[in-house]
């Protein structure tokens, strides 16, 4: 869960809100004019949206930990060898590692960007969320509303919890109305709304919010059955390609989709949530925060706007109160990954 948790609150107190007032004021009526059913049904769609909120909520989405020392060193270290020395005896030249590095998906290309909070170049389809400050596998977005980042691991709960909330809603709204005409029925229309106020609030909660829970629900079906993610279709990159090429990642039709998507088997997470910091550990962390701002910050000035195919990317390297700049080649070489 992301530390911004507001939010998380005011949809459980809706959720909570609206289907307590139902509970309260509609089921015991339509229980004994309509059918016991009503309040079974709703009973179970209470409770299934909740736990997968809560799910979804309290689930790691997949947050990747940040790279090690002797990790952030064999990439510096990676990324040195491809510049040249400008003087005798400068071989070990500070230079930040390359924006991107090309990789094999499947036989199509795919360009990896170097994350400079974490230190490592992120894996296919991950992305670095500003409001968790970490890394995220298969980074959907971040909602606010479930107070923590959708990803690899929480996907398919927020994905279920936006389709019982839609299920719910309209079921709740459909028994309110039906409520409200019985109720006129026997007495005139007017009196009926006197008699059910809580109905009214039940009827205006679920009006105003069924059509953004239904756009919602929509938009991730189509997203599911494309085997993408909503950052992916903003950035629609496998969306408009007009060369022919397909999305590398999905397993094959709209079945398939749905079924890697829903029920393939969730991987471990690789956080250690149970191991307590030490001091020198929080004492290293902060000085690697700092030592990262200053990477970046270095790195923003020399490549504000590069284009790392046509360009070396200039170095700065400082020695003795004065600084030298250089430029070299950059030569990457495809991976492919398995």
């Amino acid at each position: 869960m992301a530390k911004q948790y507001s939010v998380l609150i005011i949809t459980v107190g809706l959720i909570v809100g609206t289907t307590g007032l139902f509970f309260g004021f509609d089921c015991p009526y339509l229980s004994l004019n309509v059918s016991p059913a009503i309040p079974v049904i709703a009973a179970l769609l209470f409770v299934f949206v909740l736990s997968v909120l809560l799910r979804c909520s309290l689930t790691d989405p997949g947050f990747l930990p940040r790279a090690q020392k002797d990790e952030v060193k064999f990439t510096e270290k990676m990324a040195m060898a491809t510049l040249p020395a400008v003087a005798p005896g400068q071989d070990n030249m500070y230079r930040a590692p390359p924006r991107t590095l090309e990789i094999q998906v499947r036989g199509q290309p795919v360009k990896l960007k170097y994350c400079f909070t974490c230190r490592f170049f992120r894996p296919p389809r991950a992305s670095h969320c500003s409001i968790c400050d970490c890394c995220v596998e298969n980074f959907d977005h971040h909602c606010p509303w479930v107070g923590n980042c959708v990803g690899k691991r929480n996907y398919r709960y927020f994905y279920l919890f936006l389709l019982s909330l839609s299920i719910l809603t309209v079921f709740i709204f459909v028994c309110d109305v039906i409520h409200v005409v019985l109720r006129s029925q026997e007495t005139t229309f007017v009196d009926a709304l006197k008699y059910t106020p809580a109905t009214m609030v039940e009827m205006l909660i679920c009006f105003f919010t069924v059509w953004s829970i239904l756009g919602l629900a929509g938009f991730h079906t189509y997203l599911v059955t494309s085997y993408l993610t909503t950052n992916e279709d903003i950035k629609s990159i496998w969306t408009k390609r007009k060369d022919g090429v397909s999305n590398p990642y999905s397993p094959g039709g709209l079945v398939s989709n749905c079924l890697g998507v829903l029920c393939a088997p969730l991987p471990p997470s690789l956080l250690n949530l149970r191991q307590l910091a030490t001091y020198e550990e929080e004492e290293e962390y902060r000085s690697e925060m700092k030592e990262q701002q200053r990477v970046a910050d270095q790195y923003t000035e020399y490549y504000p706007s590069y284009d790392r195919d046509t360009k070396p990317y200039p170095v700065q390297q400082h020695m003795s109160g004065y600084s030298v700049q250089s430029s070299g080649p950059i030569n990457e070489q495809p991976h492919n990954i398995s």
